[in-house]
């Protein structure tokens, strides 16, 4: 009788969870105390313990891993639930704002932006890692405030998206101007301003869709 035929073996080294987490977190640390332009994968591969080969087979390039060393940052944002649609956003800006002042997030963000103005591939990167998974944020926080009442329903999935992208893009353009381009602080009081503004927008484009 023959005997099955094996199973075809997977070629490569399976990526490491733990090498990648070792290596992000290096790269941010890199960030704090070197700066976008003195930082090095040779450096980031000392900090993380791993050969510099590791950081290749998963990064194309310095700017690629700064990418998603920032990217995992901004992960870590939260839409709270505090009651009413204008606190969540205020609680979510402000989270924003606390991670743009991070070194690693400014120096980070500001020098990988700079360079994707030349490098489409870098700017779809951003686009990918950054821009669309924190889109999540608009999308929960609009749905929560339609069951609760605070925003009418929307039957159109076309319109939908073009209104997540715009507020998106109102929000983020704000903070990031606020924080890093202007370099004035997006404390409280310049928070609740801005939802106020935001709001007033929101409420004006629901009465005249």
């Amino acid at each position: 009788m023959q005997s099955p035929t094996p199973a075809p073996r997977a070629t490569g080294r399976p990526r490491s969870a733990a090498a990648d987490a070792a290596i992000l977190a290096a790269t941010r640390e890199a960030l704090v105390e070197l700066g976008w332009s003195k930082l090095t994968l040779g450096d980031v591969a000392t900090r993380a313990a791993v050969a510099k080969t590791t950081i290749y087979r998963r990064w194309p390039g310095k700017n690629e891993l700064v990418v998603d060393a920032v990217a995992e940052l901004f992960d870590e944002l939260r839409l709270p639930d505090r009651g009413t649609l204008a606190a969540d956003i205020e609680g979510v800006v402000l989270q924003f704002a606390a991670i743009l002042a991070r070194p690693e997030a400014k120096s980070g963000l500001m020098a990988v932006v700079a360079e994707s103005t030349r490098d489409d591939a870098l700017r779809e990167r951003i686009r990918a890692s950054i821009v669309d998974r924190q889109k999540r944020l608009v999308l929960e926080g609009r749905a929560r405030a339609q069951t609760r009442g605070e925003l009418p329903p929307e039957s159109d999935p076309g319109e939908t998206a073009r209104t997540v992208d715009l507020i998106f893009d109102v929000v983020a353009g704000a903070v990031v101007h606020r924080t890093l381009v202007s370099a004035e602080p997006a404390d409280e009081e310049w928070v609740r301003g801005f939802t106020r503004v935001l709001l007033l927008g929101l409420a004006g484009a629901s009465q005249t869709a």
